[in-house]
């Protein structure tokens, strides 16, 4: 039972749950794979075993970077390291072991995987310096996310093409706009600590102006790929139906009014990425049907 208790609370401390967030686009990415490339069961094994790994290991880093700002703010000092939950340096073991598991993935993938698992590294680690130089924090939160399409295209093709980038630039505006929605709740703080964001920078009203356009790229984005790929009408209705999502998502939150914010953010984003992926899955299975 302790050790089942220990796991739940690292799962809360990097907040697995919401895995559901990139893991349904990184297998969107090895579906679009397969498109031109045969796909086996290893490969969606070694897939998922990478995420968790990159995953963890980027979610303990920055709860270990950000260990005196969480302890700062109301919002987060409750959380596992500021409370005093996990130690310090159980956590850096934890970026260790997760850093591993996703190299050594890599490696069961192909010789470019394993190349560029450092790189995958350096940019989820980079993304938790970056509200303290930069208000365009929450689009290196969206590149770091990117990785997972992008990456798992690689695992399955082999090579890096530049048509897999399409998914990950929507993934990046996808991304960069519901963690500017996210970043609202912490206008207040942000002003006081001097650490930066759009709402930071721009205040609530226009930062939400700001995350609806970056919605707005995802969304035409995510089209383009119909035809790049050359999907089928299910794929549209996955497309158009992510579209109403995102609407209801703004229509969830306004510069005055946060209370619903956390819908927004955790449900509505997680149904999206899944209704993605369902409607891409449908789409391909048709196609090499």
């Amino acid at each position: 039972m302790k050790i089942l208790s220990r796991v739940l609370t690292y799962g809360r401390m990097i907040k697995f749950s919401h895995s559901v967030f990139a893991l349904p686009f990184a297998l969107t990415g090895a579906l679009l794979a397969s498109l031109r490339t045969s796909i086996t069961g290893p490969h969606l094994f070694w897939i998922v075993v990478a995420m968790v790994g990159a995953r963890s290991a980027a979610m303990g880093f920055n709860r270990l970077v950000d260990h005196r700002i969480d302890t700062a703010n109301p919002r987060t000092r409750t959380r596992e390291l500021p409370a005093g939950v996990i130690s310090v340096p159980a956590v850096a073991a934890f970026i260790v072991l997760s850093s591993a598991v996703l190299v050594f993935a890599a490696y069961r993938l192909n010789p470019l995987c394993l190349v560029l698992s450092p790189v995958a590294l350096l940019i989820i680690f980079f993304y938790s310096f970056t509200k303290r130089f930069t208000w365009a924090s929450h689009a290196f939160l969206g590149l770091s996310l990117s990785v997972a399409p992008i990456g798992a295209w690689i695992a399955v093709r082999g090579t890096l093409d530049p048509i897999v980038l399409l998914l990950g630039a929507a993934v990046l505006a996808w991304v960069a706009g519901f963690d500017i929605i996210y970043a609202c709740q912490d206008y207040e703080f942000d002003l006081r600590s001097g650490l930066r964001s759009i709402p930071q920078r721009l205040g609530l009203r226009r930062a939400l102006i700001v995350a609806r356009l970056l919605h707005v790229v995802a969304f035409g984005l995510l089209l383009a790929l119909k035809f790049v790929f050359g999907l089928n009408g299910l794929y549209l209705a996955g497309v158009l139906l992510v579209g109403v999502i995102l609407i209801y998502e703004h229509r969830l939150v306004r510069h005055d009014d946060l209370s619903r914010l956390n819908a927004a953010f955790f449900t509505m984003n997680g149904i999206l990425s899944v209704t993605y992926f369902v409607f891409t899955l449908g789409d391909v299975m048709i196609l090499k049907g």
